[in-house]
């Protein structure tokens, strides 16, 4: 569904000059796949991620998405954001509709959908993260930390991607919070079909969910494989 080929990536910095973050870096992420990208800070994840829904373009290489070229001159690139979501680190930070409900109803109008059509994707996401229907009309800011990040990755699943990118969704949370976040996304890729990418700088917390993992280690990816191996 989304490849990559030989992505290599480099930061302009004034005083040390071009700075190499990716390192000839290939991928592929088929429908329903569950992947773990770990590695420690600083190796090149979240950069990585960026190129995914093109909001980094690679220096060299080539991404493909269901079979089309992403960096060819005319390909939408909005309709790319919409099959791959992109959920940042602390995305409750980004949290600013008046309600839960018109928070997660934003993308979908965003993109076009009709009032009664993103209402409906909305409440669906809302269920499938667990939040339910007494939560709709309160503020964002008045939930729980757990409940404003299931909130933040509602919004991006109602735009109905094919594949959802989670930059550290368990950051800052409890161990409770962060098992119910994990077993939130791990049942809605199961309902939803969806391909998964979960970044995690943690082995412990990926490894009972996903079916792959990708180690990262300065800008080069090291490992791609099941966990066990």
């Amino acid at each position: 569904m989304l490849k990559g080929k030989n992505i290599t990536f480099s930061y302009s910095d004034s005083a040390k000059g071009k700075i190499q973050i990716l390192k000839d870096i290939s991928f592929h992420i088929n429908k329903g796949d569950f992947i773990g990208l770990i590695g420690a800070s600083g190796s090149g994840k979240t950069t990585f991620i960026k190129h995914l829904n093109g909001l980094l373009k690679a220096d060299c290489g080539e991404i493909f998405f269901e079979g089309q070229n992403i960096y060819e001159k005319k390909y939408p690139l909005s309709q790319l954001r919409k099959e791959v979501g992109l959920v940042f680190q602390y995305p409750e930070q980004q949290l600013f509709g008046r309600t839960v409900l018109k928070d997660t109803m934003y993308g979908p109008l965003n993109l076009g959908m009709s009032e009664q059509d993103a209402k409906k994707s909305a409440i669906d996401s809302l269920e499938l993260v667990g939040i339910t229907e007494e939560y709709y009309q309160m503020s964002p800011i008045e939930l729980s930390g757990g409940q404003k990040r299931c909130v933040a990755i509602a919004g991006v699943l109602a735009m109905q991607p094919k594949i959802l990118v989670l930059d550290e969704p368990t950051a800052g949370l409890d161990p409770e919070g962060r098992d119910k976040i994990l077993q939130c996304i791990s049942d809605l890729r199961e309902n939803r079909g969806i391909g998964v990418v979960l970044v995690s700088h943690s082995m412990e917390d990926v490894a009972n969910y996903v079916n792959r993992i990708i180690v990262m280690n300065k800008g080069s990816v090291m490992f791609d494989d099941e966990p066990k191996k």
